[in-house]
This record gives structure tokens, C-alpha cells and sequence, in this order.
């Protein structure tokens, strides 16, 4: 597997984010028929969160990005986007082990929504997502935290 680190999301990243957003959602966005060049990556700057976010590196270049925004006695696992190249080579799935470990011991359970068809609904069920409800565009799914054995 590739080696990565993640550090802390700074104002700074919200371009290189936004761009990642619009190469990764393009086909799944065009396949629903909602792609719109610019609106892609404003809705990112627009609920962009430093504070909750996280830039993942790969040899110490911007590779992708994951946020976890609390909410209501829950966190939001939101802007997990990872770089098409590095796709499938297992940093993906690191990474949300990581970030579900922390939200385990501190007993969180985590929400996110999924563009339908979309690939990604297989990693987050291979990581004990469940589907709580689904629209015409989103798929809702939830993931209680783990219980120690």
C-alpha cells in the first residue's frame, strides 16, 4: 500500500479541494444528470470547515481530502474525496479506519450521504455503513460506533 499521512485542513486548501470535488463527482454527477461546472465546486467552498478537515498526503503532495463535522450528538463524514490515481490502493479505506476508530472510542455514530451508483456505497458498507433512507440523487447511510469485544 502506498504510504499517506493526513494533517489538519487550513483555509488555504479550499481551492485544491474544490477542484478534487469536481473531478471526482463529474461522472456520477453527469450520469444523474446534476453536473454543473460551477456549482460543483461552490458548494464546496460554501461548506467548507478547516476546522473539522483533514488534507490526506501521498509522498507530501495534496492527494485528497475528509471531513467530520459534529452535529447534533453525531458526525458527519463529508468532502472524502482521494485523488483518481491513488484510487483503490487501499489509502481510502485507511483513512476511514482511522477516523471511524476515533469516533468508536468516543462513541459516535456517523452519518454521510452517497451520490447514487456511485462506488463509494461499497467502501462505506465494507465499513459498516448501513443505508438509512435514499432520494432521487443521495443515498443517507449510518454507521454506529463499534462495540469494544
Amino acid at each position: 500500500m502506498v504510504e499517506w499521512e493526513i494533517r489538519p485542513a487550513s483555509v488555504s486548501d479550499v481551492e485544491a479541494v474544490a477542484e478534487l470535488r469536481a473531478v471526482v463527482l463529474r461522472a456520477d454527477l453527469e450520469r444523474l444528470g446534476r453536473y454543473d461546472e460551477r456549482r460543483v465546486r461552490q458548494r464546496l467552498r460554501d461548506g467548507f470547515d478547516s476546522e473539522h478537515s483533514w488534507v490526506i498526503e501521498v509522498d507530501g503532495a495534496f492527494a485528497g481530502c475528509v471531513a467530520l463535522r459534529p452535529a447534533e450528538g453525531v458526525r458527519w463524514l463529508e468532502h472524502f474525496y482521494l485523488a483518481p490515481r491513488l484510487q483503490g490502493a487501499g489509502i481510502g479505506s485507511a483513512v476511514l479506519r482511522a477516523l471511524l476508530a476515533r469516533c468508536d472510542r468516543a462513541g459516535d455514530l456517523v452519518r454521510l450521504n452517497v451520490l447514487r451508483g456511485s462506488a463509494a456505497r461499497r467502501l462505506y458498507e465494507r465499513h459498516g455503513f448501513t443505508v438509512e433512507s435514499e432520494d432521487s440523487v443521495d443515498v443517507f447511510m449510518v454507521r454506529r460506533p463499534a462495540v469494544p469485544a
